[in-house]
């Protein structure tokens, strides 16, 4: 190999662009569950679409099929074990690529998570130490407040 044909292959690399960081531009639409699983929401495509067949992704308040057409400008709300997540659709993609260019793919809109609270009362006890005496008893009873 000469040099001339390592410049060529440079060029040729740099000459191609890939999708910028608002998805691929000549996109018009893509399936939801696709988008779903480009946006890094779901694990899997499978995934993605096992959540739209249960009634879990809503496109502008309405239930959606995963071979819905999604297009910039919509809403989508995702119910998942973490709590609800609203998203604005602002690029589309059918491809998964990094963390950092999947999350430019939407505005989160999400309510923020409550704060985690612990529960008054709860006693933790080593394993191994064996049964409460009555003193430990009353003081568990206590902090319970009964």
């Amino acid at each position: 190999m000469d040099d001339a044909d390592d410049n060529d292959e440079g060029e040729a690399e740099a000459g191609a662009t890939p999708p910028g960081p608002a998805g691929d531009p000549a996109l018009q639409s893509v399936r939801l569950d696709k988008w779903l699983w480009a946006a890094r929401c779901f694990k899997t495509r499978g995934l993605a679409s096992e959540a739209c067949a249960a009634g879990h992704v809503k496109v502008a308040g309405v239930t959606a099929k995963a071979a819905r057409s999604l297009r910039r400008g919509e809403e989508v709300t995702i119910k998942t074990s973490d709590g609800l997540r609203i998203l604005e659709v602002l690029g589309l993609s059918e491809r998964r690529g990094p963390a950092a260019v999947a999350r430019t793919l939407y505005n989160d809109r999400s309510p923020p998570r409550p704060p985690s609270t612990e529960v008054p009362g709860m006693v933790v006890r080593d394993r191994g130490l064996g049964r409460p005496t009555k003193q430990e008893r009353r003081d568990i009873r206590r902090l319970r407040g009964y």
